[in-house]
């Protein structure tokens, strides 16, 4: 399911559910591929999570509008896509 809202100011909820317990990755990449931030690295329980971005750097920066990528890696699912943050 797509991040909501998108475009986003000042933040962006990303959701996802896991059928089973999974090991989670859900990391913030700019457009040229760089991490940003990461949101989840862990073992999560089977259940229905939300996440929200800041549209902050690991270091608490405030990005610059454009768009990015979230890439949300579960087991063997794996799914890319765009947010858009417009300040």
């Amino acid at each position: 399911r797509p991040n909501y809202p998108n475009p986003f100011n000042p933040t962006t909820t990303i959701s996802y559910q896991l059928p089973n317990e999974e090991t989670v990755s859900l990391t913030i990449f700019n457009i040229n591929g760089q991490v940003v931030q990461r949101l989840v690295q862990e073992t999560q329980s089977q259940g229905a999570y939300n996440v929200t971005w800041d549209g902050r750097d690991a270091e608490g920066r405030m990005m610059s509008s454009g768009m990015y990528l979230y890439r949300l890696e579960a087991g063997d699912f794996v799914s890319t896509r765009k947010l858009i943050l417009n300040k």
